[in-house]
């Protein structure tokens, strides 16, 4: 989803800049570039290959995706279980 750039020129819409962690930069940059806008809407895409177009973004954006949780159940029972 591309964002509203109608009023890119605002300074209001820019103040919450000034708060953000290296992360939160990184993020307002590349949510605003064309070619990875385009590598995740591939990825996005019905019937994509997932896991090559994860490796691809992965080696030209440097992203990391965080894998699923694991479970921390010992023997299959949740530790926090009554």
């Amino acid at each position: 989803m591309l964002p509203d750039a109608s009023n890119w020129r605002s300074a209001a819409h820019y103040d919450h800049v000034e708060k953000l962690t290296a992360s939160g930069l990184a993020w307002e940059w590349l949510r605003r570039n064309e070619a990875y806008n385009s590598d995740f809407e591939a990825l996005s895409a019905k019937g994509a290959d997932g896991d090559a177009l994860a490796k691809s973004i992965r080696e030209r954006w440097r992203l990391r995706f965080r894998g699923r949780s694991i479970s921390r159940s010992v023997g299959g029972v949740d530790l926090l279980a009554a």
